[in-house]
């Protein structure tokens, strides 16, 4: 018989000495220990983080008076300002899921969120009061709307709700006693992704995940203790890759940006101190291409993350003769944004500049709280040889992987088959143990660090009159990383109009998931009708290459 093990007798779980992780705790001890640190700047407000606390806890306490309680939704339709970033910590505060909505996505797709994730509250920014209100129409039973009306906001939009955002949390509680997730495996938010069908499927986060994801953001990038921190990175992206919360753990300052702008970019970089950014690679394209004069007069160190489509090498090198040190990191909306990194190596500093660009351009190693990053070939599960040829699928598994997609749980199980998070993307593994991205076994286009999902938009085209087939490709663009380009077959004896073909996408689909090229005749197929999609690839490849 086997003997006792001691070190489980009497020594229980208690609330002494274990709490559900939550990184609503970091804005808590935030405001405790540096309560006059700023938290938020944005145009001429300040906040400090006791006042950033007290408006979050304001926020929830309206909420509940609201009704919102566990396993609610309050989705959010936000540019980067102070109010996003309270909507991190004040609906979970409640026990509520966030849901932060894509601000370049059409009525259609809004509406089809806020119904499948049953948002009984959406608090939305004026700037998108025209979305919001086609969206709205086309819902049975619409949210509560809370309009919010930014100070920097200049534009024409309406507000659409019964209250003001300032109004609304003025009837909240500054001392409303929230409390810790029960369980650090219930969700904290709900994120939208397109996958690789036309309608998006919705990534649930916890507690857990977010937590370690927000400390390993810290710890990856070597985050000093009070940052600078720039929202160049939409925080409706994956929660701005759990960055939010990261600024709290870190007791740094959040410096909001409404809008991508190069000038203004530089200008909060000089103003403020801006230590540390996150981007795709279009927006540290527009930075290195900026005029001369806006990149004049920096005289600190300046830290920023690259992801997104893999960054070319003439951004990364754009990057460090800006003198701004680049980090490579790779994720997806299913592993809370970022969850591996290129980690750089001290003798890397020694090798020219084009073989350091050749390193750092990897998808890189797992994040430290992840369990697991590997390349597996799909069908046997067993990991490739690490010969920098042998392609596979990139997998996960860990903490920084989501619970699973709301409400579908075929996907959810066939994504996660055999322990792993399947990310779809082929990759191999180098000799250092380094992984590097060679395809996407994926149809998903990657433009500006948003996804387009090519069946969605393929939907679209086949809805326009005499089109037979249609089938969307990945077209390399030096400004977005990637942009759709559509092959369209035509009905015998109709010609067609590239230009009509365009506008009509305009009409049914956000502006960045229009097709820049429309290529009209026959699409190459199998026997059995398969559109052959590795072919057009081929010739789109060709084609650019020619150019």
């Amino acid at each position: 018989m086997q003997a006792a093990n001691p070190y489980q007798i009497g020594l229980d779980k208690t609330p002494a000495n274990h709490v559900s992780l939550s990184p609503l705790t970091f804005l808590e001890r935030a405001a405790t220990v540096y309560p006059n640190t700023i938290s938020v700047i944005h145009g001429d407000q300040r906040f400090t983080w006791q006042e950033t606390y007290a408006r979050c806890r304001r926020l929830a306490s309206a909420l509940q008076q609201r009704g919102i309680g566990k396993g609610d939704t309050v989705a959010v339709m936000l540019p980067n300002i102070p109010a996003m970033v309270e909507c991190h910590f004040g609906i979970p505060m409640t026990g509520a899921v966030l849901n932060t909505l894509n601000t370049r996505l059409d009525a259609e797709a809004i509406a089809f969120m806020l119904k499948h994730g049953e948002a009984k509250v959406l608090i939305t920014d004026r700037e998108f009061s025209d979305t919001i209100a086609g969206a709205l129409k086309l819902l049975e039973q619409p949210p509560l709307v809370i309009d919010v009306d930014d100070v920097v906001y200049t534009g024409s939009g309406k507000c659409l709700g019964e209250i003001e955002y300032e109004a609304f949390i003025a009837t909240g509680d500054a001392n409303f006693a929230w409390g810790m997730p029960a369980d650090e495996w219930e969700a904290i938010a709900l994120n939208y992704t397109s996958g690789t069908t036309g309608n998006p499927k919705g990534v649930v986060y916890h507690h857990r995940g977010a937590y370690l994801n927000a400390v390993c953001n810290i710890l990856e990038w070597g985050m000093p203790r009070h940052a600078v921190y720039l929202w160049t990175l939409p925080m409706f992206h994956c929660n701005g890759w759990c960055f939010p919360w990261t600024m709290a753990a870190n007791v740094g300052t959040n410096v909001c940006l409404r809008r991508i702008d190069a000038r203004a970019i530089f200008d909060l970089i000089k103003e403020h101190k801006v230590t540390h950014y996150c981007a795709a690679p279009i927006v540290h394209n527009l930075l290195i291409n900026a005029p001369a004069d806006c990149k004049e007069g920096i005289e600190h160190g300046v830290n920023c993350l690259v992801a997104g489509a893999a960054p070319p090498s003439s951004v990364i090198e754009g990057m460090e003769k800006l003198g701004f040190n680049i980090t490579h990191v790779y994720g997806l909306t299913e592993t809370y944004g970022p969850a591996s990194v290129c980690a750089k190596h001290p003798e890397w500093d020694n090798l020219t500049l084009a073989d350091r660009t050749e390193k750092n351009g990897r998808q890189g190693v797992r994040y430290s709280m992840q369990d697991g990053m590997t390349v597996m070939d799909p069908n046997t599960m067993t990991e490739v040889p690490h010969d920098g040829e042998t392609m596979g699928e990139i997998m996960f598994r860990g903490n920084l992987v989501m619970k699973g997609y709301l409400k579908n749980p075929d996907a959810t199980n066939e994504s996660l088959a055999g322990g792993w998070f399947h990310t779809g993307d082929l990759a191999v593994i180098q000799p250092d143990g380094y992984i590097k991205i060679k395809d996407r076994s994926k149809d998903v286009i990657i433009s500006g660090g948003e996804n387009i999902s090519s069946i969605e938009v393929e939907d679209v085209l086949c809805r326009y009159p005499g089109v037979i087939t249609a089938a969307v490709v990945a077209l390399p663009d030096p400004k977005w990383g990637e942009v759709p380009c559509a092959f369209v077959e035509l009905a015998e004896g109709l010609e067609g109009n590239e230009q009509a073909v365009i506008e009509y996408c305009r009409e049914h689909l956000a502006r960045f998931k229009v097709p820049k090229q429309i290529h009209f005749g026959p699409i190459p197929k199998t026997s059995t009708g398969k559109i052959q999609k590795f072919l057009l690839r081929q010739q789109v490849k060709s084609a650019s290459a020619i150019e």
